[in-house]
């Protein structure tokens, strides 16, 4: 017999015992870490539910804020479209009046040379271009005017009242268009940056996809980390953007 043979005779239990048992300790091992570290693929999971529900619900106000922009932005388009017609109609009046002037002057200036039938002609004229329009009480201030100052010719065109008159509905509907247009484009940019916090959000469900199937857990949990700071920044942002209905 050799000496090893006997050797391992008289200590067969010895050896035996001495040899490690690896499934034990990685029982050991798996209970003393943190629930969180053994349950990382349901984190995974449910990190990804949420961001995926977040992604959704901010495309969707991307989507709604660009539809309120362009809405605003028609409705500004078609204000100015019927700002410049009136101002147009009020320029046409202007204009219409402003002949009507000069020839009352050339008329006044034939009566006081003595035309016999300049006065007649000067009667007609303002019975029918002045009588009862808009031009008839800056007509009649003008002449006030020229009474107190004789040493002024005072200008009926330059009455605050006839030209508000004229031009009030042009002013009101281009301060509306231009009120219009300013709204839509702001809503135009809060829908761009919703669509830019919808980029971010893509980003962090790619870092949480490779997290779900890489097997090295420190890189897993630095993935998780990076994406869920990307989202917990651009989620505060996002919230603070009002939400939109539908109806706008």
């Amino acid at each position: 017999m050799r000496p090893s043979d006997t050797l391992q005779s008289h200590y067969p239990t010895r050896i035996h015992s001495e040899a490690p048992d690896m499934s034990e300790t990685t029982r050991t091992r798996t209970s003393t870490e943190p629930w969180w570290q053994k349950r990382v693929e349901l984190i995974v999971v449910i990190l990804l539910g949420i961001v995926s529900v977040s992604t959704a619900y901010t495309s969707f106000q991307s989507g709604l804020y660009g539809g309120a922009s362009d809405d605003r932005i028609s409705k500004s388009e078609a204000a100015g479209t019927e700002a410049e017609s009136l101002y147009l109609e009020g320029n046409q009046q202007y204009q219409k009046d402003s002949q009507t002037i000069g020839q009352l002057q050339t008329l006044q200036a034939a009566v006081e040379a003595g035309d016999p039938y300049a006065q007649a002609q000067y009667d007609e004229l303002y019975f029918i271009s002045v009588t009862g329009t808009d031009l008839e009480p800056a007509v009649d201030a003008a002449a006030a005017q020229d009474e107190a100052e004789p040493e002024f010719w005072h200008d009926p065109q330059a009455d605050e009242t006839y030209l508000d008159v004229l031009f009030s509905g042009y002013d009101e509907q281009k301060a509306a268009s231009d009120e219009l247009r300013a709204e839509g484009d702001a809503i135009g940019d809060q829908g761009d940056q919703l669509a830019f916090y919808t980029t971010l959000m893509a980003i962090t469900l790619f870092l949480l996809g490779i997290a779900a199937v890489v097997k090295r857990a420190s890189l897993r949990w630095i993935l998780i980390a990076v994406g869920m700071g990307i989202f917990s920044v651009t989620a505060v942002l996002t919230a603070l953007i009002p939400f939109v209905w539908i109806g706008y």
